[in-house]
């Protein structure tokens, strides 16, 4: 139980390291810049950035291959991306039908409903969305749950690894710093509030939603061999359906059923857990049927 504990709070070790140097990083281009209003915004990049860049030592030191991190052949890789954007449309987009028919999204009627406009929003969302996918897969659904996975159980390893995804989502501060306030330890004030802000109560409910988002793509990571191509074109296709939505739906505030979906951006809620913890439970008892 010890060693599963030690293995947990690690991924908290390197992410605290990687945020700090991010913070003093920011800090010295910000005053470069002469810029305080741009130090958050770095921080959060920066961070990102030592993320990403953190999957190569870590492969090292354990001696991960890509294909332990679940990267399949070229060919392969780029289908998998392709179908699972394919799942990522069958599984969320109940969701947005759902969320029409009882009236907490209604459609923006002062948007340019052009060919063109619908065709620009749909490229650009489809771009960032791969990118967002492919940035997020390849830290939590192949490095981190990989390395998990080589020291715990499998559905340690999920559950463990989904909890850090739900939780940096929430690692963010909104506040602005002043000119007069710029200094060296700004962004570790910062960086005080933002890991507060992930133990904010009023998160609960999409902390617990974007939990069901990483086991779920947690589970397609597991249950197919190097499938991350599988995992990143998933997430994708959410993104993208989430992107699109908040483009052309507004938000009724008043809606009688608004509580079915959280202020973090009023998709993910308990709608989003519910749906998709029955959809892991299908897949399994389905699976035993079968066996």
């Amino acid at each position: 139980m010890k060693r599963y504990l030690a293995y947990s709070i690690a991924p908290l070790l390197v992410l605290l390291i990687l945020t700090s140097t991010a913070c003093l990083l920011a800090y010295l281009i910000a005053w470069g810049l002469d810029d305080p209003s741009a130090l958050r915004k770095l921080i959060t990049r920066l961070t990102q950035a030592f993320l990403l860049l953190s999957i190569f030592p870590a492969m090292a030191y354990l001696k991960f291959n890509k294909e332990d991190l679940g990267f399949s052949a070229t060919p392969t890789f780029l289908k998998q991306i392709a179908q699972g954007f394919g799942i990522g449309l069958l599984t969320l987009m109940p969701v947005f039908i759902a969320l029409y028919v009882i009236g907490i999204d209604i459609v923006d009627n002062s948007q340019p409903w052009t060919v063109g406009f619908i065709a620009e929003k749909t490229i650009l969302s489809l771009l960032l969305s791969l990118l967002i996918a492919v940035v997020e897969e390849s830290v939590f659904r192949g490095m981190l749950l990989a390395g998990l996975k080589k020291h715990m159980p499998v559905a340690a390893a999920i559950l463990i690894s989904s909890a850090y995804f739900a939780a940096l989502h929430f690692l963010d501060s909104k506040t602005e710093i002043a000119q007069q306030d710029f200094h060296l330890s700004s962004g570790f004030i910062l960086l005080g509030e933002a890991f507060a802000n992930v133990l904010n109560p009023k998160n609960a409910s999409a902390f617990l939603s974007l939990l069901t988002v990483g086991a779920f793509l947690a589970v397609l990571r597991t249950q197919v061999k190097e499938s991350l191509g599988l995992c990143m074109g998933c997430h994708a296709g959410w993104v993208w359906q989430i992107k699109m939505n908040g483009s052309l739906f507004n938000t009724d505030y008043n809606a009688e059923y608004l509580y079915l979906v959280s202020s973090y951006n009023y998709v993910v809620g308990p709608l989003v857990t519910v749906w998709l913890s029955l959809v892991i439970i299908g897949y399994f008892v389905y699976k035993k049927i079968r066996a």
